[in-house]
């Protein structure tokens, strides 16, 4: 475990095709509250401990993001915005490879708009703690675990489960490790779904899981932006009345 101090980068994933929410429009950039959906990504970490920030998008769409939402919003702390791949993973790949002077680096989903600054600070202390550290919260539903013929095969714990957000936070050379041999090798990149795997595949680090939100959803859906739309515009209303900034 590490309590070393020094700068924390993170990487914001842009670029996803967003085929489920049946638009011409990439959830990113729809308009969410006034504002496109990454903005409302951007302004929590603009207000948190991260030092600076990789934007990872398309690489069709790096000029107009430059253009249309680092200049026309004012995010300081974005630094570069850089083509992704093809998976996920490809993508996170390429922030890592973007990302220089950060001892520490937290990874997060730029279509979970209602992360918040207190959020993003926890992950980034829990890191420099643990080395190693996701965002997630219990679940509230009993989980069944499935056949291959859609019949109930096991009940698990449900004291035991969480259901797992982001961002997630490492020591930037570990995460960096576990990627670099991960890409190294075809056969280790099946059916990777977060950066923890990563780091749980290629080292013996455990991951330290702490409490993010219910409210830090992704937005996949058009039923997920409906409820992402009424959860920001009911906290814009709720820091109003309190007289503070939407956090």
């Amino acid at each position: 475990m590490s309590k070393e101090k020094g700068k924390v980068g993170a990487i914001v994933l842009a670029g996803g095709h967003g085929s489920r929410m049946k638009s011409k429009i990439q959830k990113q950039y729809m308009f969410v509250e006034g504002k496109p959906l990454i903005c409302h990504t951007l302004d929590a970490f603009e207000r948190s401990v991260a030092d600076e920030v990789i934007l990872v998008t398309g690489m069709a769409e790096i000029a107009a993001v430059r253009r249309e939402i680092v200049e026309v919003y004012g995010f300081e702390k974005v630094k570069a915005v850089v083509a992704g791949g093809a998976e996920r993973y490809h993508s996170v790949y390429a922030g890592l490879r973007a990302l220089t002077g950060c001892p520490w680096v937290l990874i997060h989903d730029g279509a979970r708009p209602l992360v918040t600054k207190e959020i993003i600070n926890r992950a980034a202390e829990c890191a420099r703690l643990y080395d190693a550290c996701a965002v997630g919260m219990p679940v509230k539903d009993t989980i069944k675990i499935a056949d291959a013929s859609g019949y109930a095969t096991e009940t698990p714990d449900r004291r035991l489960l969480w259901q797992i957000q982001t961002p997630q936070a490492f020591s930037y050379d570990l995460i960096r490790r576990a990627y670099d041999e991960m890409m190294a090798d075809e056969r280790l990149q099946r059916g990777i779904t977060d950066d923890a795997m990563v780091v749980e595949s290629r080292t013996d680090r455990r991951v330290r899981l702490i409490e993010g939100s219910y409210e830090n959803l992704k937005v996949t859906t058009p039923e997920d932006l409906v409820l992402a739309s009424a959860l920001l515009k009911a906290r814009k209303e709720r820091n109003a009345a309190d007289g503070r900034e939407l956090s």
